[in-house]
């Protein structure tokens, strides 16, 4: 069964979404994050994806709190991104409460650092590998680097990674349906490794394509906000599994 995964991502303390990974072009929701992982929680969702967008550009967690309230309601499951480069911050998202922490620009930058965390935490520890042009884009987003993604997840699969999330940045809310021949690609290169599908995700048939491909997990984000996909739909799919 594909894990169904909503997106906040957070600016201020709000729900934000770009367009690209481009800061500029940003469109800010009214909506509490903390409100919205309730209506998640609500029809029947098990897992949320919050992603810290000042932390990822600080270099540092940011928007903690954000991540402690939600975690206080204790309906969801939390995967956590942005600003982790430390162990005291890896710490500091443990103790505000994510079950999972999102590594990419780490990953990259400290490869030996990505082993350590991997050996202690395990399939706690989620490679983000985030692609723009074939390579994979660290700092937010703001710079790109020469690594490839097959070769940065093949690196990491004998320390014992588990899963990766990869966006296909030039696709990430445009709701243009996601790079389906990059995601088959790698659940064919790396079988053993969960796959989840991230940027581009435009209607409920996305979820059912990956299914249908193998996939493992699916994020959804500016496609909830827009009407694109609504939370009953998202129900009745999770409920037929």
């Amino acid at each position: 069964m594909i894990e169904v995964i909503p997106a906040v991502d957070i600016i201020d303390g709000r729900c934000v979404r770009l367009s690209q990974g481009d800061y500029a072009r940003r469109t800010v929701y009214r909506t509490d994050p903390v409100e919205q992982a309730r209506r998640y929680a609500g029809c029947g969702i098990r897992r949320m994806h919050l992603v810290d967008l000042d932390g990822a550009k600080a270099a540092a967690p940011c928007n903690l709190r954000v991540l402690e309230r939600i975690a206080e309601l204790d309906l969801l499951q939390i995967e956590w991104g942005g600003g982790i480069k430390t162990d005291a911050a890896l710490q500091s998202v443990w103790d505000a409460g994510a079950d999972w922490a999102i590594i990419g620009s780490i990953a990259v930058k400290e490869p030996s650092r990505m082993t350590q965390w991997l050996a202690r935490w395990g399939d706690r520890i989620i490679l983000g590998a985030d692609t723009r042009g074939g390579k994979v884009a660290v700092n937010g987003w703001l710079e790109d680097s020469l690594v490839d993604v097959e070769t940065l997840i093949g690196q990491f699969v004998p320390c014992g990674l588990k899963t990766v999330i990869c966006t296909d940045i030039a696709r990430d809310g445009m709701l243009t349906g996601p790079s389906w021949d990059l995601y088959t690609r790698l659940k064919a290169a790396f079988p053993g490794v969960a796959v989840v599908v991230s940027g581009g995700v435009a209607s409920i048939q996305d979820v059912s394509t990956a299914r249908g491909k193998g996939l493992d997990g699916i994020i959804i984000g500016k496609a909830i906000y827009e009407g694109k996909i609504t939370l009953e739909e998202i129900a009745s799919c999770l409920q037929n599994g």
